[in-house]
């Protein structure tokens, strides 16, 4: 991944105090768009947290809506968060039946601007740079793409919330959203880490990593030291045990039914050794284990009772992503290189080369029989790999936009969801061998996505200076019955 490369998002929208005659607005509104694809562009881009919302010569508290809570010192709400507050619907949200009664899902008020949301988005499609490390022929890639029929309708819109604002650090990096339940959701709102209850239509700050982070966990020999102001670049969450990578290199892990947090690290201090991604899986002795990869180009594997370091895998590019299969038994290995890697988990041994992608990858996910691996890259595709035939992808799926940043399965295998960088988030449904999907078509850096575990929900996250946001889509059920009786 890019070591120096600097984000700030754009906004998603901008409207004028004083709208100036249609021709005007539209001259306007297309350098707006242009010059913001041409800051993606930017190898000098600023994407530290503490810049993350700065726009030069854009007033965003323009386009803002007044009733919108304001956010204090380190991105949690302007309200006494003590313990937990009760969070009444404000104007901001919406819900289900207002998104039937027209309202825009993400509460973009398209009646105040001088241009409609079509208008808006073809502009978006048409000025969009996606980003690249490596030329590509995307003639020859679009050849190799299957044909899906889209429209379909597997998760509808639930809810929409600007309670808890979901952002990013590293523009490539987007696995910053983790569902452990329909009720229980987990994000990173630039320092604090959030856990939003749909239920409840709570939000709450579960761990501020601006402040000095002292680990409970310490035993003679223990890899444990204290951090502080730590930017989170990545996290997972599986059942109790929350892990986070840093921006520095940093690991640290709380156990979400504990207070304070359990192990914290430095586990590379290169200069751009950013953790990339974290995995917590279970071995084949059924032991759990926590994978990172870092810029360093190095994979380390930590027990996940005591973080001590188990194993430790050097690679010839930085590791971008990394997954380990249902059993155990394999992982799969994604960084700066047009190839990814598939070794064995235990000892790291390379056991095939996929070759088809033409840039960088950055996502991957397993099913969840084990026989079907999924890769995101930045050549705007996703490929599916069948673990017993790796000498070509069994699949090749396109995005609209950019690069595939996020990938999951639900638990029953059933469907399979791939986010790109902004505005979309595809669903397939892979009894249909992937043919079949429903698009969601929204605007703003997504910061990560997240299937409930009982495969009920599906979570958004949007990262965006005005409308950042949480979405929350329902698993739709068809009742055969009462339709045969119908």
């Amino acid at each position: 991944m890019e070591p120096t490369t600097r984000f700030t998002p754009p906004s998603v929208v901008w409207a004028p105090p004083v709208p100036p005659k249609p021709p005007v607005i539209m001259k306007l509104f297309l350098l707006i768009i242009q010059r913001n694809m041409e800051q993606f562009q930017d190898h000098n881009l600023e994407y530290m947290v503490q810049n993350y919302y700065e726009m030069a010569d854009v007033d965003d508290n323009l386009f803002e809506d007044p009733e919108l809570p304001r956010e204090g010192v380190y991105g949690c709400l302007d309200l006494e968060f003590e313990d937990d507050v009760e969070l009444t619907k404000p104007k901001t949200d919406t819900s289900a039946l207002e998104a039937r009664n027209g309202r825009d899902i993400q509460g973009i008020p398209w009646e105040r601007l001088n241009f409609n949301r079509d208008m808006y988005r073809e502009m978006r499609l048409k000025l969009y740079k996606n980003y690249e490390n490596l030329s590509r022929s995307p003639e020859e890639l679009i050849k190799e793409c299957t044909e899906v029929e889209t429209g379909h309708n597997f998760y509808d819109f639930q809810f929409n919330t600007r309670l808890v604002k979901s952002t990013i650090v590293h523009f490539q990096l987007r696995n910053l959203v983790w569902a452990t339940s329909k009720h229980d959701v987990y994000l990173m709102q630039n320092y604090s880490l959030m856990h939003w209850s749909p239920l409840l239509r709570r939000g709450k700050e579960v761990l501020n990593v601006a402040k000095p982070i002292e680990p409970t966990l310490k035993y003679p020999g223990s890899l444990a030291q204290p951090l502080s102001r730590v930017q989170i670049s990545t996290m997972a969450v599986k059942d109790n045990l929350l892990v986070a990578g840093g921006f520095q290199g940093e690991l640290l892990s709380k156990f979400l039914s504990q207070p304070g947090v359990a192990f914290s690290t430095k586990i590379a201090a290169d200069e751009n050794a950013i953790t990339n991604a974290v995995d917590i899986f279970h071995n084949f002795n059924g032991s759990l284990l926590v994978m990172t990869a870092n810029n360093d180009a190095q994979v380390r594997v930590f027990d996940a009772g005591n973080f001590a370091c188990l194993s430790c895998f050097s690679f010839p590019w930085s590791v971008n992503n990394t997954s380990v299969s249902p059993d155990g038994k394999l992982m799969a290995l994604l960084g700066d290189s047009a190839e990814c890697l598939v070794a064995d988990a235990e000892s790291g041994k390379v056991l095939a080369n996929l070759k088809g992608h033409l840039d960088y990858s950055f996502a991957s996910a397993w099913h969840p029989d084990g026989q079907i691996l999924a890769t995101g890259n930045q050549d705007t595709t996703c490929r599916l790999w069948d673990i017993r035939n790796l000498s070509q992808s069994l699949s090749v799926l396109k995005g609209r936009m950019g690069a595939i940043r996020a990938i999951r399965f639900t638990s029953d295998g059933r469907f399979m969801a791939m986010a790109e960088a902004a505005d979309f988030v595809h669903i397939f449904d892979t009894q249909s061998h992937y043919a079949k999907a429903q698009e969601i078509d929204l605007f703003g850096e997504i910061a990560g996505i997240s299937f409930s575990p009982d495969t009920e929900a599906l979570f958004v996250g949007v990262a965006d200076r005005s409308h950042g946001s949480l979405l929350e889509f329902n698993r739709r059920h068809y009742d055969y019955y009462l339709n045969s009786i119908l």
